[in-house]
């Protein structure tokens, strides 16, 4: 199946839910194939932070050492965008036009969101709550 979608920028909730599923990296981005078909994947740099941060939270060495593996094999197949000035320009235009209208965005999404628009690629999310309020950003739910 061909998809319509350039990209598809993959935010920390789903991967963490493959991860506590215990699916391989394969197994997720194999998953991603069959539902949009040939697509660029990739991370934002803010959501790779994301990750490293449950890392350090992690409650046992082996729940730590688990969760680093599946980073690391995540990288060895996706590549991690990073915060350019770009993406600065993007995340600090619609954050004050969203501010302007009362509405706060959350920083990581919103770095993520921008992240996306710079790559013209879709935030794929299992929490499009907040990255609903980012004007202009496709949103794929899983």
């Amino acid at each position: 199946m061909e998809s319509a979608l350039l990209g598809l920028i993959l935010d920390s909730s789903v991967i963490i839910a493959a991860e506590r599923k215990r699916q391989t990296v394969e197994e997720l981005l194999a998953f991603v194939g069959r539902t949009f078909g040939e697509i660029e994947i990739a991370i934002s740099a803010v959501t790779l932070a994301e990750l490293v941060h449950g890392v350090a939270r992690a409650n046992t060495p082996q729940i730590r050492e688990d969760r680093r593996a599946f980073i690391d094999e995540l990288k060895k197949h996706v590549p991690v965008h990073p915060i350019t000035d770009s993406t600065a320009e993007i995340a600090g235009q619609l954050s004050g036009e969203q501010a302007a209208k009362g509405i706060t965005l959350p920083a990581d999404d919103l770095l993520i969101g921008a992240s996306a628009i710079e790559q013209g690629y879709a935030v794929a999310t299992l929490n499009a709550r907040h990255f609903q309020k980012i004007p202009g950003l496709q949103i794929v739910s899983f």
